[in-house]
């Protein structure tokens, strides 16, 4: 008899997998290895097979594989993915999203589905014509196609017919009004389909590796299932997937109501547990800067956490996230020792590319510098090439999403290195990059330490201040909230009624300050630094029982 399930969670720093029997419930065994963005299959496997040993388990005996992955919401949240193009048909208001274009097309159809103005064809065929080659794919969503969607299908074909790239229709996925919400659904869908084909292929290698034979299922933002080829389908669907387990991992530690706070590396995540069950968003869930119609437990994600990169401006000014960088005391010394390149501004990060990849990168003006010396930072590609600012981002991401580069900077991760907090890395890395940023500020490496974990602390309250005043009035006060400390005549503090449930490798370091804070306690769970794993294969045990 099949009884065991195996529980992943891909994050942007650490894939964490658990063994849990299903007959007791309980966790036979843990892995933890670095997630791998070079070769996602090469992180999971390392993980699955660490597992399989410590639990003394063969491939046989596992049932099915639930996969949490935190990969669609960092993607989001750091404005990474595919370049997408959003089509909007029909007499809107205007209004941005965070894409490579929005552009809005003459059409659409009446509220009872009778068509409001024939469709602009020939300047959608020029539309198409001038984006092709700037995008990866497509999202179309016209006024009123959940009544009439013929206006969807036309633009879907005409743009079959001149690019061959994947085209998302907001009818197929979204039934509610709202054109801004719907057009932002087909847009993440369209954004994160590349990256969820990625992720799904590289699981399905490591267990094919394994002879792993049972069933791969991935956990959507609802908490509901998804086969590997619906994930990828409705990728938009996994945006909140991590959160989602988050919630049922917190959910199944408390009768009360709560907050869940999951600290990873490249975010951290909130989500509400009443009476012992998570909540569902009513109206669809909001990522960073995407308010959409896919449901979602009600939770809140910001791009603050353990592998967040700080940045010292010229002029002094010092911020955290929301972008990730591979952690100084994680690269080693040794390979890339911070005094030969960390520095304000455009010197605060290095680019890195991957030495397998060196044969897999095409040419360019940046390509060759990287070829060189295999690193270098914005501030040496600016001074050898004339790249830099949006042009430059630009290229990066590019090589980023192909997974051909990381970069590495200095994070809290590296602050709670310096203060001896953890000791998980090359403290020295650590050191010597707290001392160099810090001397731009004329603080002690161990001051400067101490000013990123209290800023690192004071995101993390800012934003659960946040998340409970949009859920309980429906308005976001974040411009007041991040500013108010610093008000000349009002001052403002929160405190909050209910405990925090901690979830995370991180947690354990951050949210005791936030509580304090906040006016409240925190507690942490039994293997809570593996808790969204276990949260995936909770959802899977109750899904498959």
């Amino acid at each position: 008899m099949q009884k065991y399930i195996i529980g992943i969670d891909t994050g942007g720093t650490y894939t964490d997998a658990v063994l849990l029997d299903t007959l007791s419930g309980n966790i036979i065994a843990k892995a933890k290895v670095p997630t791998t963005h070079f070769d996602l299959a090469m992180g999971t496997g390392q993980a699955l097979t660490k597992l399989l040993a410590e639990g003394g388990t063969a491939a046989e005996d596992i049932r099915s594989v639930c996969i949490s992955s935190t990969l669609a919401t960092n993607s989001v949240v750091e404005n990474k993915g595919a370049r997408v193009a959003v089509i909007v048909i029909g007499y809107v208001r205007h209004f941005k999203l965070p894409v490579k274009a929005v552009v809005f097309v003459k059409g659409g159809h009446t509220i009872d589905g009778k068509e409001e103005e024939p469709l602009d064809v020939e300047y959608l065929v020029n539309l198409v014509d001038g984006l092709k080659n700037e995008v990866d794919a497509y999202a179309v969503c016209s006024a009123m196609s959940m009544k009439n969607p013929i206006h969807e299908l036309v633009t879907e074909k005409a743009i079959g017919m001149l690019d061959p790239k994947p085209v998302f229709c907001s009818h197929r996925i979204s039934k509610l009004a709202g054109m801004h919400e719907r057009a932002a659904t087909a847009g993440l869908h369209a954004k994160l389909m590349p990256i969820m084909e990625d992720f799904i292929e590289g699981v399905e290698k490591a267990m094919a590796r394994l002879n792993l034979q049972c069933p791969a299922l991935v956990i959507g933002g609802n908490g509901i299932t998804l086969d590997a080829q619906m994930a990828i389908a409705e990728a938009g669907m996994t945006v909140a997937s991590g959160p989602a387990c988050t919630a049922h991992f917190g959910a199944a530690q408390t009768k009360e109501n709560s907050l869940v706070i999951d600290v990873g590396g490249t975010t951290t995540d909130i989500a509400m547990v009443e009476d012992g069950r998570p909540l569902l968003a009513t109206e669809g869930c909001r990522i960073g800067q995407w308010q959409t119609h896919v449901e979602a437990v009600d939770m809140h994600t910001a791009g603050i956490g353990g592998d967040s990169h700080v940045h010292v401006g010229e002029r002094g000014e010092l911020s955290i996230g929301p972008g990730r960088v591979t952690p100084l005391a994680m690269t080693g010394d040794q390979h890339f020792p911070p005094v030969d390149w960390l520095g304000v501004g455009s010197k605060s990060r290095l680019i890195v590319l991957h030495p397998e990849a060196m044969h897999l990168v095409p040419d360019s003006e940046l390509t060759n510098v990287l070829r060189e010396s295999g690193r270098a930072t914005p501030a040496t590609i600016r001074q050898r090439t004339g790249l830099g600012g949006i042009p430059l981002d630009i290229q990066l991401e590019h090589l980023t999403r192909k997974q051909l580069i990381f970069e590495c900077g200095f994070t809290p991760t590296d602050a709670l290195h310096v203060l001896g907090k953890i000791d998980l890395g090359n403290r020295v890395a650590a050191l010597a990059g707290a001392d160099i940023l810090g001397q731009a500020l004329g603080l002690s490496g161990a001051d400067f330490a101490r000013l990123v974990l209290e800023r690192t602390e004071e995101l993390i309250e800012n934003m659960i201040i946040d998340y409970i005043i949009q859920r309980s009035w429906q308005n976001s006060l974040t411009g007041f909230i991040n500013s108010r400390k610093n008000h000349p005549v009002l001052g403002v503090e929160f405190s909050i009624k209910i405990p925090l449930i901690g979830i995370g490798a991180a947690a354990r370091f951050l949210l005791p300050g936030v509580a304090e804070r906040l006016r409240t306690t925190v507690s942490f769970p039994e293997n809570c630094e593996v808790g969204n794993a276990i949260g995936a294969a909770m959802i899977g045990l109750a899904v498959t029982s």
